[in-house]
């Protein structure tokens, strides 16, 4: 395991403070940029839950967020994260109907959200690797 992923693990185990998703993709990288967590941490803090409001999910956010702090910041790797995304879930990039689908099939909340994140995190250090960012 990464020590990014491991982080995301470390950082999703803790229950209070929550980590949003989105806090929780972009926290799993900041060793590596060198910001604090508590900057992260507030930075993120309004994107879970899609944005508060059930729309973009927040590992997609955090993602992006951590690709642009990392000086990736082209069209073409937004858009192959967000699509990339969705044909890993269905055609779907919004939180309410990514958790309205778990919940459909049955999945508890908390399990999807970690396993979206570590999705993200993966995802984001293969960019950032292919990149010779880390």
């Amino acid at each position: 395991m990464s020590k990014y992923l491991e982080r995301a693990h470390e950082i999703r185990a803790i229950e209070v403070p929550h980590h949003n998703c989105a806090q929780s993709v972009l926290m799993s990288f900041t060793q590596s940029l060198k910001i604090d967590d508590e900057t992260a941490y507030k930075i993120a803090v309004a994107f879970g839950g899609g944005m508060k409001s059930g729309i973009t999910c927040g590992v997609i956010v955090g993602g992006l967020m951590t690709l642009g702090l990392f000086d990736v910041d082209d069209m073409e790797t937004t858009q192959k994260v967000i699509n990339d995304f969705k044909e890993r879930h269905n055609q779907m990039i919004d939180c309410k109907d990514l958790l309205k689908a778990n919940a459909a099939a049955g999945g508890q909340k908390k399990p999807h959200c970690d396993a979206l994140v570590y999705e993200m995190v993966q995802y984001v250090e293969e960019i950032l690797k292919e990149r010779g960012k880390i």
